[in-house]
């Protein structure tokens, strides 16, 4: 009896020598399957009290866990370009220096952020200050794209950012709005202050004085609906683009950045989030 061949060399030069077309071609973070990530946001019944303690919204939010650049270093949108953080000298590890949960929801009216966060160094201190350079400090930005299209821009019409930083004194550039309209893109000016309501704690837990916890509502009308005429009052089942990015200084210039669900400025890179219903905390059983 013939003895089996199990690989012939025919087949063995099939597999080394691959058509290009077949070869396994480099990651493009810019075009990341936003389908496997689902941003599922949902409706509270019950209006949060904003006072910088999300224990009576959070379980009723999105959130997905804990995230950290170790996280983010997973994500298909990852690019250490753009997702880094910065050392300058007696660091703690990487997962110490920055890490945070992130929480959304919305009702009829407004828009729900939160965040709880852990980072080693407080850091708004910006040597070139500007009300809009949000990006020099700690500070967290939501990017949304409302409603959302199919269209690449760079904060044109319904793009929106509301960025908050970790100033414990909340400045008058505390709450920011960069967003654009149908004539212009990146217009920069503080979030509307009937608009917002934002509180901040700082160090929460007693653990350090970088730790806060943000917690924020927008009203959506006079923002999104200012930035883009096609946007209307939220339902279940509406689409908008989201990304958050995280700043993270540290005492040096433009530093650390955590993005989430996306890439950069390119609305065409974010995220899909869906508004949905209810929905209720998880259940815990006793056995």
């Amino acid at each position: 009896m013939r003895p089996l061949r199990l690989f012939s060399p025919l087949l063995l030069a099939g597999v080394w020598l691959l058509p290009s077309q077949e070869r396994i071609e480099p990651r493009d973070p810019a075009r990341w399957n936003k389908d496997c990530f689902p941003i599922r946001v949902p409706l509270l019944e019950k209006a949060p009290r904003i006072d910088g303690d999300l224990d009576d919204w959070k379980y009723h939010a999105f959130t997905d866990g804990l995230w950290d650049i170790l996280r983010v270093r997973q994500a298909p949108w990852y690019d250490p370009a753009r997702n880094r953080l910065t050392d300058h000298g007696n660091e703690p590890p990487p997962e110490e220096d920055l890490a945070a949960r992130y929480y959304l929801a919305w009702d009829h009216r407004y828009l729900y952020f939160g965040a709880e966060v852990h980072d080693n160094v407080n850091d708004v201190s910006d040597p070139h200050h500007e009300p809009k350079r949000w990006y020099y400090k700690d500070a967290i930005c939501w990017f949304l794209e409302a409603p959302r299209d199919n269209r690449p821009e760079q904060f044109g019409q319904g793009d929106n950012a509301f960025c908050f930083v970790a100033d414990a004194r909340k400045p008058s550039y505390g709450a920011w709005w960069r967003h654009g309209n149908a004539a212009n893109s990146y217009i920069e000016e503080p979030i509307p202050p009937q608009a917002v309501d934002y509180a901040l704690r700082m160090n929460p837990w007693q653990r350090g004085p970088g730790d806060f916890i943000l917690e924020a509502r927008v009203e959506m009308a006079p923002t999104l609906g200012k930035s883009d005429p096609a946007w209307r009052p939220p339902k279940p089942g509406d689409e908008y683009g989201l990304e958050i990015v995280h700043t993270d200084p540290d005492g040096g210039d433009y530093g650390g950045h955590l993005l989430i669900y996306g890439t950069g400025d390119d609305d065409s890179t974010w995220g899909i989030m869906r508004l949905t219903g209810p929905i209720q905390p998880v259940e815990r059983k006793p056995n």
